[in-house]
């Protein structure tokens, strides 16, 4: 079975849920890796996975959840359908876009983590966050009413002038 598959089947319930053990396991071990990327300003990792995964205190099972969870803000998509302890990633991603990803997720603990400041200042922060919000909202035209004025500027309400011939 590969990692990815692993990691899926072990976090994941058959009905959609979330398995809270692992990810009470996990949770802790991702945020000690984003505080290390922001800590020191890192925005690239190379290696194994299985040498990656010791290196952050991980399992190669939780380093593809890792890798899962990250994978929309790399530059280039880790392809997780092969992924075994062997592989080798060189992965790169940019820090705005990992940020609004994680505004996006609403993975709070992620995108409020203190060592973001040492990145972006508490402004640019505020931005990316509202950026994010407002690119996820969806605005609905509002619909003309049969008897509101008509668009078009004649003067008679739109029943009467261009939506007469509508049904």
């Amino acid at each position: 079975m590969a990692l990815y598959e692993s990691w899926y089947m072990s976090a994941y319930t058959r009905e959609g849920g979330v398995n809270q053990r692992v990810w009470n396991d996990y949770m802790p071990k991702e945020q000690k890796i984003y505080e290390y990327f922001l800590k020191n300003k890192i925005n690239t990792l190379k290696g194994s996975v299985e040498e990656l995964a010791k290196r952050f205190d991980m399992t190669p099972v939780y380093f593809a959840g890792f890798i899962d969870g990250i994978n929309e803000a790399l530059d280039e998509k880790v392809n997780l359908e092969n992924f075994t302890p062997e592989s080798e990633i060189d992965i790169s991603f940019d820090f705005e876009r990992l940020y609004k990803k994680m505004v996006e997720y609403k993975a709070e603990t992620l995108y409020s983590l203190p060592e973001w400041e040492g990145i972006f200042t508490k402004e640019q922060l505020e931005v990316f966050y509202k950026e994010q919000k407002v690119s996820r909202t969806v605005y609905k035209e509002k619909k003309i009413g049969r008897n509101d004025p008509c668009p078009c500027g004649s003067g008679k309400k739109y029943k009467k002038c261009c939506g007469a011939h509508k049904s």
